[in-house]
């Protein structure tokens, strides 16, 4: 393994599928880190996004592919989408394991209307977390909680303040910017070639043409809710948009992993519980940069501060999420009158439930736990824990089954 190389959470799993499964695709993010992850488990790479690699895959991709040696990798697949078809075909005719390995961009319908069923699976790579920055070495924050959060108590005190965390959001999860280094000038310009090439060339391989401005405005109105509750109506209004496309536009930033919908989690204990969703833009440094705020200008926002250490959290989640053979589901609950709110559910299986708030405070104190309280009292012993976010340097108990615990409890 090169010195260089940063182990991802996925790694694990993408050996025992390729070891397994004939074809192999991992989509994410442009610029994630797809392809470094897949290029150490292939025999040979083809990058289908360079004309000298792609101009024989389009001619005639069964000749084509048969000339490389196996495990071979298809590098952005999608821009050829006719090499798919002679994947499909070399399977069928040899279902032996560790043959094709897939990286992808965009979602692309087509990936899945053959069938695949025992032939490929699809997993999905995310952004660099802290976890793997800091190459932490201890079990993952889903692992300690999905049993009993009381465990967080034994987690070391944090050296991290609210600014630690904010710098660490503002670098995000692109190991281009975050492995690299890049000074502030350096990062927003390369924050605004991802956009751009976001905004026109990722969007048309999705198979979308919106129009230009609108779904800049839209973009914005995104980011500037990450995390928050608020009706489609209010994002296609700030944008100027028809309802019709104000949903074609959202799947199009899902297509393209800008951002993703968190459902709002339901019970039968509970009644009158909201059903929209929030939406999360998946890497923080895009989102403060579309924001125009740096550390500094979000600390002196309150509703900034909160909507981007939440967003942060999310994104340290995810990945971890993936990690799970049957993963648990990330979600929200709010009640319809906006009384009880928890900012991010797990539900593990079985419906077991661990609570999260993030607050943007060292010093949480029992009413920043009371809607994990409410929750608990309503579920009973459905409800593994709670766990209040927090800015500060210590994990305490907060009360039975609910603990406050630093945000750096995520990764160290």
């Amino acid at each position: 393994m090169p010195e260089s190389y940063v182990p991802r959470m996925i790694d694990a799993s993408l050996r025992r599928l390729v070891a397994a499964l004939p074809a192999v695709s991992l989509v994410g993010p442009r610029a994630c880190g797809k392809t470094t992850s897949m290029r150490r488990l292939a025999a040979s790479v083809v990058s289908l996004d360079k004309a000298v690699d792609a101009v024989t895959f389009v001619a005639d991709p069964d000749a084509a592919l048969a000339r490389y040696p196996r495990p071979t990798l298809l590098d952005e697949w999608h821009e050829v989408p006719g090499v798919l078809g002679a994947v499909k075909r070399a399977v069928d005719d040899d279902p032996a394991p560790g043959q094709f390995l897939l990286t992808g961009s965009v979602r692309i319908g087509a990936e899945f209307t053959w069938p695949a069923t025992g032939r490929v699976v699809r997993r999905i790579s995310y952004g660099l977390t802290q976890h793997e920055i800091e190459r932490s070495t201890g079990a993952l924050f889903i692992d300690r909680v999905a049993d009993d959060v009381m465990a967080l108590l034994d987690g070391p005190d944090s050296d991290l303040n609210i600014f630690d965390y904010l710098d660490r959001a503002a670098r995000g999860g692109f190991p281009d910017v975050v492995l690299r280094q890049r000074d502030e000038e350096v990062q927003v310009a390369w924050l605004d070639s991802y956009l751009q090439e976001m905004r026109t060339n990722d969007v048309k391989l999705a198979g979308g043409d919106p129009d230009p401005a609108k779904f800049s405005a839209f973009i914005e109105a995104v980011a500037l809710n990450s995390s928050r509750i608020v009706d489609q109506a209010t994002l296609r209004e700030t944008a100027g948009i028809s309802k019709v496309t104000a949903a074609v536009y959202e799947d199009l930033l899902e297509a393209i992993f800008f951002s993703e919908r968190v459902p709002a989690w339901r019970s039968d204990h509970l009644d009158r519980i909201a059903a929209m969703p929030k939406r999360y833009v998946l890497d923080t440094s895009l989102m403060m940069h579309l924001l125009g705020v740096d550390t500094d200008g979000a600390a002196r926002n309150g509703a900034v501060l909160g909507a981007v250490l939440d967003t942060f959290v999310a994104a340290q989640l995810r990945p971890e999420v993936a990690t799970w053979a049957r993963p648990p589901k990330i979600m929200h609950l709010r009640d319809q009158r906006g009384r009880h709110e928890v900012d991010l559910i797990l539900e593990f299986p079985r419906q077991r439930i661990v609570g999260l708030e993030i607050k943007a405070t060292a010093a949480p104190a029992l009413d920043d736990a009371r809607h994990l309280l409410w929750l608990r009292d309503k579920l009973g012993d459905q409800f593994i824990g709670g766990v209040v976010l927090h800015t500060g340097p210590r994990p305490f108990a907060l009360s039975q089954r609910v603990v406050a615990a630093p945000i750096s409890a995520l990764w160290r």
